[in-house]
């Protein structure tokens, strides 16, 4: 891969943090509230990287603008601050970014590893895998029939069969989740990825594109869901699932913490700590966070 000295030199600055110590992150997007179950992942990102002696990132993947509602990022980062939640060096934005992705494009596409697609949904079906239909065509990268094509990467063929060709940059012009997010782990130094269990399926995509970049992946690590009585994730749709409802209770951020760790079993459900109390708390037990995980998709 033939990538920019400014880019090689991103990349080189993201392998030598690796090398300082454990860096983990929290990537949320700025769509609405954060629910609880958002809040928990965050909670056991920060005790992994605080039981690893590392720092804790946060970033907004903020690159989807038509889902970012006003006011997210700031009640975000309330939210966060009001657990104890804090995070090590400045927020870090993904819109602020958009060089880094569009020079990973560039040398993509100078390695002739894109190609345009303007293969629609419909045409596609309900699979995941992309079965290659515009890989070997010759179209153009310009607009035909009042839109531009989709950019696809030519993942290597170890890949091809578990994920098919990747959208890099959409065909609305913004930049696609898994190149960011790819790109941002990299370049970030991010040794271990702590998220929720149903951002597991975008694990092979993810390191497909790493792989394309010819770098190592992060170890990755996927936590349980938190679902309401029914059974059913929680969204960010139903504002009923933050903070501001318990809030309005007079919940303490103690009783949060409790109550949120209390449910992954790391103390009794009805314990009022601090993070840092819970930190404490567990930090002498032998593999304490491990139940914490998904064994069968980590």
């Amino acid at each position: 891969m033939n990538l920019s000295d400014r880019l090689q030199a991103v990349f080189e600055q993201g392998r030598q943090r690796r090398l300082q110590g454990y860096r983990g992150r929290f990537a949320p997007t700025p769509s609405g509230p954060l629910h609880l179950g958002n809040l928990r992942t965050a909670l056991i990102s920060w005790l992994q990287a605080r039981l690893q002696g590392g720092e804790w990132l946060l970033r907004i993947d903020d690159l989807d603008t038509p889902r970012i509602r006003i006011g997210a990022v700031e009640s975000a980062l309330e939210d966060l601050r009001w657990l104890g939640l804090h995070w090590d060096g400045p927020v870090i934005m993904q819109s602020q970014r958009l060089w880094l992705y569009n020079s990973c494009l560039s040398a993509f596409r100078q390695g002739q590893l894109l190609y345009p697609c303007r293969c629609s949904r419909r045409q596609l079906g309900a699979g995941n895998r992309y079965p290659g239909t515009c890989r070997e065509m010759e179209r153009g990268w310009g607009i035909q029939d009042g839109r531009l094509p989709a950019w696809r990467l030519k993942v290597k063929a170890a890949d091809e069969p578990r994920c098919g060709d990747l959208v890099l940059r959409r065909a609305d012009g913004f930049i696609a989740y898994h190149l960011a997010t790819a790109v941002d782990e990299l370049a970030l130094g991010i040794t271990e990825v702590v998220r929720g269990a149903d951002l597991a399926v975008v694990c092979i995509a993810q390191q497909a594109v790493i792989a394309s970049l010819e770098e190592q992946p992060p170890s990755y690590r996927h936590t349980p869901l938190l679902c309401d009585p029914e059974g059913q994730k929680l969204s960010k749709r139903e504002q009923t699932a933050g903070l501001a409802p318990l809030q309005d209770q007079q919940w303490t951020s103690q009783r949060v913490v409790g109550w949120l760790a209390g449910s992954l079993g790391l103390v009794n459900q009805h314990a009022s700590l601090s993070v840092y109390e819970l930190l404490q708390e567990i930090r002498s037990r032998p593999l304490p966070l491990q139940g914490c995980f998904d064994q069968s998709i980590s």
